[in-house]
């Protein structure tokens, strides 16, 4: 059976880009420069899903770039989306329901000039935050300058053809009878109460009614004003099912991942690209959700939200851009409990890349250097760090809340974990500090050694104690004849400082390990 060939850093990220690049060659399209786009809601508070969209596709754009081409990440925030629902926590007015997020006060603080900005300022703050480098565009500018004017208006033309194929693809009637666009009520100001009815071509204006409408579980109230907007003055937006295409047009976009939530809007939307607007759509892959421990989908509206700022009160920025280049397919199950174990995978993968730990399956090694470059962004460090397992920081800091940073260094010192403490190590211990603070109760797997009633010694190995020691476990030995003693009590009691002194000297030892109760 022949090897399976390595594509780049034989990453998925690698795999995707080298897709995209063999059909666009194939389309015939110029690669000077190849856009990749992340569209960013701006409804709710962004969480680590959201961020999720734009760290893959910039990952695509590292990867075209180590490939040899130029490109760049359009990060697009839908600041002109209709607010449906108050997010849970929001001081939102229930007027504002169904109003511009663009134009609605801002309900967290007097820093920015409506609810849509904050929104976009966070998440472009966490995309800041992990080093992703991006070309932002607003919604409202987009539509305000009138970029999308063109495509709006072919758009409209063919509204009919595009109705029955809506119909065709989702089983959707509503927009046989309506057109794929909102215009902004000039009364009331709404966006989502509007319907529009006609489009009178050689004007480029939409005709429409403000009626009450449906929005997620609630009827909005419209002002039955009737109306005309002109699609190359008046402010108005096109409706998903048709607004992806537009942009991917206007902006030249070659490459966009979605969620499968909406994987219906993304089937109509290529088919315009292709069809209506004569586009080629963009390369596509579809991630599945992050779900919350309860197993139900996290959610700006629902407010059950991970931020990457508080993750990264936590943990460090690798441990989320792992999180997050590790794999694209398959619904996974999220929570800040999470953090330990892809804080303590980074130093796995490290020492991997580093030749500290050896894979002898090559595809495997290459797989996981690869990992380890993207999740460091292409630029790795020259040098590895020091290592300390994250669990038992926790552990530590558990214990040492006062002097925290000078108690747990010295017992890091005394264990010869680390020969000297630095500045990375010093992070480490505020990351599991505030982690130990805010999670007293952390749920981490205990793994248990037992001795035997007969055993009255016990060879202890060099790799048997920095096991022990860098274990991140709550219960380290079980004493048949005694007791279960957890790793804070061994502290607690000298033993752990007693047993590490005697290891320091000697590498390795012969010992009675005689306890009574």
């Amino acid at each position: 059976m022949s090897e399976q060939k390595i594509i780049g850093k034989g990453t998925w990220i690698d795999k995707l880009a080298f897709e995209l690049l063999e059909r666009e060659k194939q389309i015939g399209r110029n690669i000077d420069l190849i856009r990749v786009e992340s569209g960013l809601g701006a409804s709710g508070i962004p969480h680590i899903g959201s961020l999720g969209d734009a760290v893959r596709a910039y990952g695509i754009k590292l990867a075209l770039e180590n490939f040899g081409y130029k490109s760049e990440l359009i990060a697009y925030s839908d600041d002109l989306d209709g607010l449906r629902k108050i997010p849970e926590g929001l001081d939102v007015k229930e007027e504002d329901i169904g109003k511009r997020v663009s134009v609605i006060d801002d309900p967290l603080c007097d820093e920015h000039d409506s609810y849509g900005s904050h929104m976009s300022s966070l998440l472009l703050d966490g995309l800041n935050d992990l080093g992703i480098k991006y070309v932002h565009k607003r919604a409202y500018e987009t539509y305000k300058d009138g970029l999308l004017k063109e495509q709006i208006h072919r758009i409209l033309v063919h509204s009919k053809k595009i109705g029955d194929k809506i119909e065709e693809l989702t089983g959707q009637q509503k927009f046989q009878n309506v057109l794929p666009y909102f215009p902004v009520c000039k009364n009331c100001d709404r966006l989502y109460t509007t319907e529009s009815l006609e489009y009178i071509t050689n004007e480029k204006k939409v005709r429409y009614r403000c009626k009450d409408s449906e929005i997620g579980s609630k009827i909005i109230k419209g002002c039955d004003h009737e109306g005309e907007s002109d699609i190359t003055k008046d402010l108005g937006k096109l409706t998903w099912k048709v607004e992806f295409a537009a942009r991917w047009q206007a902006f030249d976009i070659r490459f966009e991942a979605y969620g499968k939530d909406i994987m219906d809007s993304v089937k109509v939307n290529d088919w315009v690209s292709d069809e209506i607007l004569e586009f080629p759509h963009p390369h596509h892959v579809k991630y599945e959700m992050f779900l919350d421990k309860g197993g139900k989908k996290i959610s700006k509206s629902l407010g059950n939200v991970i931020t990457s700022k508080k993750w990264l009160n936590y943990g460090t920025p690798e441990s989320i851009l792992l999180l997050l280049y590790k794999r694209i397919t398959g619904a996974r199950e999220l929570g800040f409990e999470d953090i330990p174990g892809l804080m303590d995978e980074y130093n796995e993968l490290e020492n991997i890349y580093f030749g500290k730990t050896k894979v002898d399956n090559e595809a495997k090694l290459v797989k996981s250097r690869g990992l380890y470059e993207y999740v460091n962004l292409l630029n790795p460090p020259k040098n590895s760090v020091t290592h300390v397992n994250y669990r038992l920081l926790i552990e530590l800091c558990k214990i040492f809340k006062d002097n925290r940073l000078k108690h747990v260094t010295s017992k890091l010192i005394d264990y010869g974990t680390i020969k000297e403490t630095n500045s990375h190590v010093e992070d480490l211990i505020k990351y599991a500090g505030n982690y130990s603070d805010d999670f007293e109760e952390t749920k981490i797997t205990a793994t248990k050694i037992t001795i035997d009633d007969s055993s009255k010694k016990w060879f202890i190995s060099d790799s048997s104690w920095r096991y022990i020691i860098n274990s991140g476990t709550y219960t380290i030995f079980k004493l048949t004849r005694t007791r279960t003693i957890s790793i804070d009590q061994w502290i607690h009691y000298g033993w752990a400082w007693f047993l590490f002194k005697i290891y320091t000297k000697k590498n390795n030892l012969m010992m009675n390990m005689r306890f009574k109760n």
